[in-house]
């Protein structure tokens, strides 16, 4: 069995696993040079934070045992097909490839897609069915945000 195959094993395992926990059919494995950095599932039964998908929990997890640099060029391992929020945190993090072993298509029937996510997402944000806008605030003090978060940077060099 090669790599990805057995990555992709344990990515199923941990799901199932969490299915018996009472949890959703999700689990990721972050592998960083042939090791696996973490390994998670989806913990939304848990916290009831809908952002702790399985490979967001499983990139944190390897960001604070290993530093975010260890998270370059890693490869994330997925039971299934990772949402849009799950997919942009991985390229924040510099994941280098993903792999998942169970399609939107495959999802679909059970209520497991966000096939309808990534359409909406290609829609400009004028025909988005969630409004979203730029909205400038007029500076009090006269220093620019980002201006500032740079300055703050470049003093700690």
């Amino acid at each position: 069995m090669d790599d990805a195959n057995r990555f992709l094993c344990q990515a199923i395992e941990l799901a199932h696993a969490n299915i018996a926990a009472g949890g959703r059919p999700f689990g990721a494995v972050v592998v960083g040079n042939g090791q696996v950095l973490a390994a998670a599932v989806n913990e939304m039964h848990l916290s009831h934070d809908v952002t702790d998908h399985a490979e967001l929990v499983a990139i944190r997890a390897a960001a604070r045992a290993h530093g975010p640099e260890a998270l370059k060029g890693s490869t994330v391992y997925a039971s299934g097909h990772p949402c849009p929020m799950c997919l942009a945190a991985m390229r924040l993090a510099g994941v280098g490839t993903v792999a998942y072993a169970y399609s939107n298509e495959d999802g679909a029937p059970f209520g497991l897609s966000t096939a309808e996510i990534y359409a909406e997402l290609r829609r400009p944000f004028a025909e988005q069915s969630m409004a979203i806008g730029h909205v400038p605030v007029e500076r009090k003090s006269g220093r620019h945000l980002y201006e500032e978060w740079a300055q703050a940077r470049e003093g700690q060099k």
